[in-house]
């Protein structure tokens, strides 16, 4: 269907009343997680879906010998274990949903086969004014996630989405009219040698302990490096993550009975899920981005997999906060920084407050956010 002629459904004052009336209501049926277990395979996979190698979540001879005795699941594997910490947002059917940032607490390490339980509501509704898309609504949903078999709460989370108008994002463009008329970068292969280099630097402190001691308030974290952007990339985060609405077949069919408003049509007149905006570059211009682009959960897992490598295997994430401040479209490179900005003792642990911040190869902003890491004390 030609761009110019589709229309999308817009914001309404009563689809927006409806959606009030679920604020702090208990969710009890949503659609079933992509991981309900901390498998060995599974942790793998996510790992592998953001480019982390750690060996402490991907090599259970290495993690034999840590504290742990196996392997861990990365803290940013639990977005594969609740599809309402991902995204998957209720009301407003049709209405574009882009998944803008979450506020993560853990409060224990996530053991190889742990069965997860989460519990999750909407938290709160905010309007915006936004440049991408004129009207937006932030919706807001809080997500408690348990060990099924003990009981104890593993982590808490709030995570937004931002609800927008597709044809008004598309009319207005103003975010992106400079990006889209400048068109996409093409590297030589010397520009790519010169960010290669940052993988070929990278470093997991793994089993070589970070002592609290010897951090100083700012001191700089080493940069980290994700991309070039692709089609491919984003596709490898979908595999370890699970994705929202990406289905075959019968239970395509079957999800776009009960949600018509998850079969868009596309160029060949078939419903396909408005996920697609990730991979399908014209669909993701229909509404109003630069191109296809990353996953908002994926943006999220690399500033924390920051953290973790350079934390070292006896630390612990406690807190970790991501906001996203723009699409990173395909050709795009991230480099993400972070710096040590405060130093504390809190009820006898020993932490560390780290500001981190993403950058696109061209110096804008793709995210902001912030970590609490415990480390030891000698």
């Amino acid at each position: 269907m030609n761009e110019m002629t589709r229309k999308f459904p817009k914001i309404t004052d009563e689809g927006l009343e409806d959606l009030r009336k679920r604020i702090g209501v208990k969710i009890e049926r949503t659609v079933e997680p992509w991981c309900y277990e901390a498998t060995r395979d599974n942790i793998r996979h996510y790992a592998h879906g953001i480019g982390d190698d750690n060996p402490l979540w991907c090599d259970p001879e290495y993690a034999k010998t840590t504290k742990y005795g196996d392997v861990l699941a990365l803290p940013s594997f639990l977005f594969a274990t609740s599809r309402i910490i991902s995204g998957y947002v209720g009301g407003l059917p049709g209405v574009h949903a882009m998944w803008s940032g979450a506020n993560w607490t853990w409060h224990k390490p996530i053991l190889r086969n742990t069965e997860f339980r989460t519990e999750a509501y909407l938290k709160d509704l905010i309007e915006h004014d936004t440049r991408f898309a004129g009207k937006a609504i932030q919706q807001i949903y809080h997500v408690d996630f348990y060990d099924a078999n003990t009981g104890e709460m593993l982590a808490e989370a709030d995570s937004w989405c931002f609800r927008t108008d597709r044809d008004q994002a598309r009319e207005n463009g103003t975010k992106y009219t400079a990006a889209k008329k400048n068109g996409r970068k093409v590297y030589t292969q010397e520009e790519l040698d010169k960010y290669y280099k940052y993988y070929e630097q990278e470093t997991i402190r793994g089993a070589e302990t970070r002592y609290w001691d010897d951090v100083s308030e700012g001191d700089e974290l080493p940069t980290m490096v994700k991309g070039p952007m692709t089609a491919t990339g984003f596709i490898a985060y979908a595999q370890g993550w699970g994705g929202l609405y990406i289905r075959a077949n019968k239970l395509a069919w079957q999800l776009q009975q009960k949600h018509p408003s998850a079969g868009i049509k596309n160029k060949f007149g078939i419903p396909d899920c408005p996920e697609r905006v990730h991979w399908e570059e014209e669909f993701a211009l229909e509404v109003g981005a630069p191109g296809a682009y990353d996953y908002g959960p994926e943006r999220t897992s690399w500033l924390t997999h920051q953290i973790t490598n350079w934390m070292g295997d006896d630390g612990f994430l406690a807190k970790s906060k991501c906001e996203v401040r723009r699409h990173n479209p395909e050709g795009d490179i991230i480099l993400i920084h972070g710096t040590v900005v405060r130093k504390f003792e809190e009820d006898g642990r020993y932490l560390l407050e780290i500001r981190q911040r993403a950058e696109q190869q061209d110096g804008e902003m793709s995210a902001v956010g912030s970590a609490i890491v415990e480390l030891p004390k000698r």
